[in-house]
């Protein structure tokens, strides 16, 4: 498991490219037969890939977290982009679909990822965030997820979004997460653009063919930075930053977000003139 530090905005200011993307980028989150997690120390987050090939894969022990085990204090957020397979939760088994959502809840001892074909093996995205007590472990199809959409053909950023884990669908201490996908046409997320100074929030972006790449927005509105990013790739947004991107085709993206608030319309709207 990797580890990345907080950085504030006066050290951002200063990055050079390649320090950016060392701080802000996951590059290699998917490798079959491995799971490959990044911690965060921006409010604890975990993310990462597992890609059951020839075998099972099972959640990491507890001891990388000084823990009984992986969940002991921690609650995960899993959804399948592609494959098909099943994650088994202390022996309870959940069949997952490309786009299929699960929440498993804080106290769970056993976690395992398994593909049910190993020539198109399921890739299993997933986020952790420390946990304060126990919530019911839920399996959210992609066709039970709330979705909303927003955008115009005119504004180029059409898009559906598909909420899995949010207050009063599903119940979870701080952890949010969903899929938001972009209309063939149509390249800007979130735009006019916002941060969110109650919690953080990580970007999968996903969808993104061979021969294109999106460009994420970050930093003080005031003074942006950009990173380009590929297919299954990540970057960690720090409350203080805007986190909007456009791609150079349509594409779709996973955020996972945790921190004090879990509303998900708690946000500062930034004007687009203002964005410098």
């Amino acid at each position: 498991m990797q580890t990345r530090y907080s950085v504030s905005k006066r050290e951002f200011s200063r990055m050079t490219t390649e320090e950016l993307r060392e701080q802000f980028l996951i590059e290699d989150i998917f490798v079959k037969g491995q799971i490959n997690l990044t911690y965060s120390h921006i409010d604890r987050i975990i993310v990462g890939g597992a890609v059951p090939y020839d075998k099972v894969l099972r959640l990491p022990e507890g001891d990388i977290l000084a823990a009984k085990s992986f969940l002991e204090r921690r609650e995960m957020g899993v959804i399948c982009i592609d494959g098909e397979g099943e994650v088994i939760v202390d022996s309870v088994s959940y069949n997952m679909k490309r786009h299929d959502g699960l929440y498993i809840g804080r106290g769970i001892k056993d976690v395992v990822f398994r593909s049910k074909d190993k020539n198109n093996p399921a890739y299993f995205y997933i986020a952790s965030s420390p946990a304060h007590r126990d919530c019911p472990t839920v399996h959210i199809p992609l066709e039970k997820a709330v979705k909303v959409t927003l955008g115009s053909d005119k504004d180029c950023n059409r898009r559906t979004i598909n909420k899995y884990i949010i207050p009063d669908i599903v119940e979870s201490c701080q952890l949010t997460m969903g899929l938001t996908m972009l209309e063939e046409g149509s390249v800007w997320n979130t735009m006019p653009t916002h941060t969110h100074e109650r919690r953080m929030e990580v970007y999968l972006y996903l969808d993104v063919e061979e021969e294109h790449v999106v460009f994420h927005l970050m930093g003080a509105p005031d003074q942006t930075k950009h990173i380009v990013v590929k297919n299954n790739q990540a970057v960690i947004s720090p409350s203080w930053s805007i986190h909007s991107g456009v791609g150079t085709k349509n594409y779709s993206f996973i955020w996972a977000m945790c921190g004090e608030n879990q509303e998900f319309d708690d946000m500062q709207h930034v004007k687009t003139p203002d964005i410098r």
